[in-house]
């Protein structure tokens, strides 16, 4: 079963919920406030080894704020 990201409009909590993909678009209640949660785009991180073992992302940066390709550049 894939994570969905969900955040409540009431509250603003951002959470993950384990679910079968027959139910990813149903409203879920928030575990804050018990409002009716939606689910929300979530992105994802890539990273691969070079021969050396050092890791780096792979089709752009891991962190949403940050536009290197290498965390080691950003300390992220």
């Amino acid at each position: 079963m894939p994570i969905y990201e969900y955040v409540c409009p009431k509250c603003e909590l951002k959470f993950e919920l384990l679910r079968p993909m027959s139910q990813r678009d149903e409203a879920v209640s928030c575990p804050n406030c018990k409002g009716k949660a939606k689910r929300v785009p979530s992105s994802f991180a890539c990273f691969s080894k070079d021969d050396g073992g050092s890791a780096s992302s792979v089709g752009g940066s891991s962190c949403s704020g940050c536009s290197s390709t290498d965390c080691s550049t950003c300390g992220g």
